[in-house]
Formats: C-alpha cells, sequence, structure tokens
C-alpha cells in the first residue's frame, strides 16, 4: 500500500512526512511518498494534502502544477481513495474560502471558510496552541480518541459546514471551532495531526488502516 503526502510548496513537510512514516512502519501500512507527481497521486492508494498559509495562495499553488487537481479529483471523487485533509488542505475541501477574497474550494465538504470571531475580546486570533476535542460523530479514524483529548492548532480562519453531519468534531475557542470534518471516503482536521504527540499519532495511524 502506498500513501502520498502531497508536496505543492504549501509548507514544510517535514514533521509530517517523519510522523506518516512513523505510523507507517509501526501499523504496516506500507510506502509513505512524498510528491506533487499526479501519476503518483493517481496511483497512490491513500492520499494527504496538507496546507499552510492561506486559502487562495495553497488553492492556487494546487492549480498551477499541470494536472495535479485533475488527478486528485480523480483519485478522490471517482474512485474514492481515503483522503485526509490537514489545516488548509481540509478548509480547501470546503465550497468557498473568504479569506482576502472569494476562492472556490473542491466542494467536498458544502460549506465555507471564514474568519474566527471569538466571543470573548481577550482570545487572540490567530487560534494558536493546544485546545481539547469535542468529538461529534463516531468515525473510525477517531478510534481511542475522544473529548477532551489535545491537538495543536494555528489557524485564524474556520470552516463552517452546511450539513452538522459532516462535523466530526470542534474545539470551544469563544464559540464553536470546527476541528475535524469528514464524508464517504473524506476526512480532515484543522489541527496539525503531526504536530498533536499522541492523538494526533493516533489519528495517523487510525487513517492508514481506514477502508471507506
Amino acid at each position: 500500500m502506498t500513501t502520498v503526502l502531497i508536496d505543492y510548496d504549501a509548507g514544510n513537510l517535514h514533521s509530517a512526512e517523519k510522523a506518516f512514516q512513523r505510523m507507517a512502519l509501526e501499523t504496516n501500512a506500507g510506502q509513505l511518498i512524498v510528491s506533487a507527481d499526479p501519476d503518483v497521486v493517481a496511483k497512490a492508494d491513500r492520499i494527504v494534502l496538507p496546507g499552510d498559509g492561506a486559502f487562495p495562495a495553497c488553492r492556487r499553488g494546487l492549480q498551477m502544477i499541470d494536472g495535479l487537481e485533475e488527478a486528485l479529483r480523480e483519485a478522490i471523487e471517482v474512485k474514492g481513495k481515503p483522503f485526509l485533509g490537514i489545516c488548509v488542505g481540509m478548509q480547501m475541501m470546503a465550497s468557498w474560502g473568504r479569506e482576502y477574497e472569494d476562492i472556490e474550494g473542491f466542494g467536498w465538504v458544502p460549506g465555507e471558510v471564514t474568519p474566527i470571531t471569538p466571543a470573548d475580546p481577550a482570545l487572540k486570533v490567530p487560534h494558536m496552541g493546544w485546545n481539547d476535542l469535542v468529538i461529534d460523530q463516531p468515525h473510525p479514524v477517531l478510534d481511542r480518541i475522544a473529548t477532551g483529548d489535545h491537538t495543536y492548532f494555528v489557524h485564524s480562519y474556520a470552516m463552517q459546514v452546511t450539513d452538522k453531519t459532516h462535523l466530526l468534531a470542534h474545539v470551544d475557542y469563544g464559540g464553536d471551532v470546527t476541528a475535524i470534518v469528514g464524508r464517504d471516503n473524506m476526512v480532515g482536521t484543522q489541527f496539525h495531526p503531526e504536530k498533536s504527540q499522541s492523538a494526533g499519532l493516533r489519528l495517523i495511524a487510525n487513517f492508514l488502516a481506514w477502508r471507506p
């Protein structure tokens, strides 16, 4: 089995690569490849899309690599391969991103990405640091992950899902903030599992074992 971590110059992938390699080895989940080659993406058994920075830059970064988005859509939408989006990689699953300008997302999880607006003015934006998950829906990628487990966030925008059945978990940051979304063969985390210690590594292992 092969998992591809897509590298499209949208952040430092060193931590993610190490975490996925570690869990693939520990769970006998096959090979991890870091690549933006559409042929590699098309042939992979599982796909991970990270993303750091602004939604428009990440979205256009993908589009600039010839054939990459087409390969990604074919693998996810047509062939139903397991997909994990991380941070802005998760946000791009939405219908629209509203960061600086209106940019279309993949439309896989209906909703939009909007600024975080904590009710408590003492809470700073970006939302940066550890927060406690609140599990909203059971899912195989959340096996042995419970409400109260800590995960690590760095973001100023968050996804607002149209259909609440797609919301798997949230955190409280002066109001509910989407933490994990999922539907069909797709899941996404606003937090960085590769930086979230035991809970993050467990989620990675669960994803590598997941068969939608």
